[in-house]
């Protein structure tokens, strides 16, 4: 192919790439090393009693913002170089933890709190995720094919629904009298209170995320499970393999590529875990690192948002998410050069 061609089509979303992800990632990477700050002056402010005769004045000194000729607050930026990332991790205080033994301690700093939800859980809904997609694609794959049709329809419609649709769907059957909770007070006779404690709302969140992407990972593993070779199925079968032993040393090999694949989807989708926690109203109880960086951007009551922290709670989420990555892109890498010799 000559270079004119390759670059006519491959151009356009090189640029796409450059305008959207790179460009603001970079910008990201340079203000969390920066901190913006309004430009501050001290006035003298009289303040006057009511009345006349009794009239009382005061004055003091105030300090206010310096307003622009357009009419807004004047700030400036400097350089504070690794400053935001300490303000985040508040390492002096996680040692202090550490030294007291207080696990307690260190749960109420917010990113060492969003951090922990966080990775428990990508990690823990995984292999749900990774097992219930397997569970469905196999249950249709063997079923009758007058049925696999309204089979596959009502699998699917759990990730055809919005994230934060079908987390408030959730929500609703379980806050207050919400549906379930009241059949379950019903059936053991006592008050339950679903939102009342973080555990039983990062269960509801559990159970969601498995809900909601177990069916892209059933569309995925179904798609494999029509390429399986027969012949190998056959030969086991005659052998005396029983279907456990077939999925394990047949199917389950076939398929490993699309669980790396889906594994690979999950953490980078999973890690940034947002929808959740608007759906939930779980911010008394349980945040994520998507989160906490949303609240950082959130004006306060003077209107004025940490923009680096912001920053540096983004860059330490990506990181995460790179760490996360690298187990299984080794896998593949060393899948690719295998296959390639």
């Amino acid at each position: 192919m000559k270079f004119k061609t390759f670059a006519a089509f491959v151009g356009p979303s090189v640029f796409m790439m450059i305008l959207f992800i790179a460009a603001p990632l970079i910008s990201v990477f340079i203000q969390s090393f920066q901190v913006t700050q309004p430009i501050l002056q001290q006035v003298e402010v009289e303040t006057c009693t009511p009345g006349f005769l009794t009239q009382t004045c005061t004055t003091e000194i105030k300090t206010v913002p310096i307003l622009g000729e357009d009419g807004k607050t004047m700030t400036q930026t400097s350089w504070v170089g690794l400053q935001s990332y300490k303000n985040v991790l508040q390492m002096d205080k996680v040692w202090a933890a550490i030294g007291n033994g207080s696990w307690n301690e260190i749960m109420q700093i917010d990113f060492w709190k969003a951090l922990r939800f966080t990775l428990s859980f990508t990690l823990l809904t995984l292999p749900l995720v990774v097992g219930v997609g397997l569970a469905i694609a196999l249950a249709v794959n063997n079923a009758a094919r007058a049925i696999r049709g309204p089979i596959i329809f009502i699998s699917l419609l759990p990730f055809i629904i919005t994230p934060v649709i079908g987390s408030l769907s959730i929500y609703w059957l379980f806050v207050g009298d919400g549906i379930l909770t009241a059949m379950m007070e019903r059936w053991t006779g006592t008050n339950i209170s679903m939102f009342a404690q973080a555990w039983t709302i990062e269960l509801l969140m559990y159970f969601y995320r498995v809900w909601h992407v177990a069916p892209f990972a059933f569309v995925i593993f179904y798609a494999g499970l029509q390429t399986v070779n027969m012949d190998t199925l056959e030969s086991a079968v005659i052998d005396g393999a029983s279907r456990w032993e077939r999925l394990r040393h047949v199917i389950v090999p076939h398929l490993m590529p699309l669980i790396i694949f889906i594994a690979l989807i999950h953490l980078m989708d999973c890690y940034r875990v947002f929808e959740e926690i608007v759906g939930f109203r779980s911010q008394a109880h349980v945040i994520s690192l998507q989160w906490l960086t949303y609240d950082f951007m959130t004006p306060d009551d003077a209107g004025n948002r940490a923009i680096s922290r912001a920053s540096a709670s983004a860059m330490l989420t990506m990181i995460g998410i790179v760490f996360l990555l690298i187990l299984p892109l080794r896998r593949t890498w060393r899948d690719h050069k295998g296959s390639a010799h």
